[in-house]
């Protein structure tokens, strides 16, 4: 299975919110230059804790204010939702080649985006200080991708000249 083959699929940010929750995330948006988003999409993750749309929004709000352990704990939700819906195993290091085939053509975009909140989960780890766990992910990645189509060969390169 080719990672880049999700054509047709619908993505993440497809999905049909409440509209409540949109709301929420709409006034999170108005809010972000005055620094006051996270109460909007905190109350948007308390309606809606499987929304990968309001996921992706908490953790680049997290991010980008340099909170990369609040980050962290989102990319983890992210990673424990997606895998729910993929029945695939929540713990990263039981993941094999063969889940993605069991995931199948159907859901290629979603296994994308969890293996692109792991790429995340290993990134956060690496400026947190803890190479040895952002390595050890990348390698995993690497294995369930060996043709780099997630950039993960790059970053666990950089990775490697990081002392622990």
């Amino acid at each position: 299975m080719d990672l880049m083959d999700f054509e047709g699929e619908k993505l993440y940010f497809e999905e049909s919110l409440p509209p409540e929750v949109e709301a929420l995330l709409q006034q999170a948006g108005d809010l972000y230059g005055d620094g006051a988003a996270e109460q909007p999409l905190a109350e948007a993750l308390r309606l809606a804790p499987e929304s990968l749309n309001v996921l992706v929004a908490m953790y680049r709000l997290y991010y980008y204010q340099h909170r990369l352990e609040d980050a962290l704990t989102i990319a983890r939700l992210a990673l424990s939702v997606t895998a729910k819906r993929l029945e695939v195993p929540e713990d990263w290091n039981l993941l094999t080649v063969a889940h993605i085939g069991q995931a199948g053509p159907a859901s290629m975009a979603l296994f994308r985006f969890h293996l692109l909140s792991l790429k995340a989960l290993a990134y956060l780890h690496l400026r947190l200080g803890r190479p040895a766990e952002g390595r050890a992910i990348l390698t995993k990645l690497l294995e369930l991708d060996s043709h780099n189509r997630l950039g993960a060969r790059q970053l666990l390169e950089v990775a490697e000249t990081v002392a622990d």
